[in-house]
């Protein structure tokens, strides 16, 4: 009788990281440590202790002298014996998360930014017409033009008319602005989730993605609390949460008047946020209620949302809460300014946010 022998299985040893297996682990520290080389370097050394991130060859020590000596790390003159993060390390932050996010859409077969029109464009295809008035030379394909006037009219005497052009269709692409909002209220680190994490990756993969692929593509970044201001790519691996409300209001009013710059005819926003709008800001004083959602606040909010479609700026919120009340202020919100709402995971909400950027670029809105 055939029968299966089973033996002990004994492991391989676990390989012990070098430099590159190390550093993927210090940059993703850093997103939790909002730029902070010091606090991600005192965390490697407990995780090492824990798990053995490092060999008897190659310790600590000789990971830190390779981040000098490769240009990630610099002395911190504020902080004698620190180190501080270099523009090298923020850019590698940066790609890091395109590759963990975008990377997920190139295996499931998604990403093509090309518009499903034909006309001016960039990208030949396989689309061939008469010449119209309007198409521009460079469209012409004159090996067959010139074929096709040989045909019409013989070879004796060469004669071309506008009927013997022919015209190569090209993929048209659209060029897009894109404002991404990322609420940096108080709730955004509460009850035991780090939401402001992920969102920080996405803007960080969605930036690296626009300056790499697209790069006549625009992309603002607002965060929004109490107030609402710009920053720059720069800031963002060192954005925190403060002790602040959430003011969506201020947010919008900031993106619409960024995209009222640009002179692109798709305009969009994208807004991250967990809650519902708290604050605003009359004059020199704010008013705040976070108890339940105040019909003051949520009024000029839905007053906004209003304001951005007459102005033709489709807004995607991603929710990144489960409470009905908080979804059915998102659906009225969504409602009104013909957006969309996505009720996203923490894992999904990198997907979501480039599989609808892709999406958006197909199409001009007018």
């Amino acid at each position: 009788m055939r029968g299966h022998e089973f033996s002990k299985f004994t492991p391989n040893e676990i390989p012990k990281g070098g430099f590159d297996e190390l550093l993927k682990v210090f940059l993703e520290l850093l997103n939790y440590t909002s730029g902070d080389a010091n606090e991600a370097l005192a965390w490697m050394n407990e995780l090492d202790k824990q798990y053995n991130l490092t060999s008897n060859e190659y310790g600590m020590g000789d990971f830190i002298d390779d981040l000098k000596k490769k240009g990630y790390l610099d002395n911190d003159d504020q902080n004698p014996g620190g180190f501080k993060i270099t523009g090298k390390t923020e850019q590698s932050i940066r790609k890091s998360a395109l590759e963990e996010i975008f990377g997920k859409l190139k295996k499931s077969g998604k990403g093509d930014h090309n518009s499903n029109l034909s006309g001016l464009g960039e990208e030949k295809n396989a689309d061939r017409r008469e010449y119209q008035f309007g198409d521009s030379l460079d469209q012409i394909d004159m090996t067959a033009s010139i074929h096709n006037a040989q045909i019409n009219h013989g070879i004796g005497d060469f004669t071309m008319t506008e009927r013997d052009l022919e015209v190569e269709e090209k993929d048209y692409k659209t060029l897009t602005s894109t404002v991404l909002m990322i609420d940096i209220s108080h709730s955004m680190i509460l009850y035991g989730e780090d939401r402001i994490t992920p969102a920080k990756k996405v803007a960080m993969a969605l930036a690296e993605l626009i300056n790499t692929k697209y790069p006549k593509d625009t992309l603002d970044i607002v965060v929004f609390g109490n107030d609402a201001w710009p920053i720059t790519l720069k800031d963002l691996p060192y954005l925190q949460v403060g002790p602040y409300h959430t003011n969506t209001y201020a947010g919008l009013e900031l993106a619409v008047d960024l995209l009222r710059r640009r002179k692109t005819h798709n305009k969009q926003i994208f807004m991250i946020t967990d809650g519902k709008p708290t604050c605003l800001k009359e004059g020199n004083k704010y008013y705040k209620n976070s108890i339940g959602l105040d019909r003051k606040v949520v009024s000029k909010t839905l007053n906004m949302a209003a304001q951005c479609k007459r102005l033709n700026i489709p807004i995607t919120t991603f929710m990144i809460a489960k409470d009905p009340y908080l979804q059915q202020f998102v659906r009225q919100f969504t409602e009104i300014n013909s957006g969309k709402a996505f009720y996203s995971s923490l894992n999904g909400l990198g997907e979501y946010i480039f599989e609808d950027y892709i999406k958006n670029r197909r199409r001009t809105v007018r």
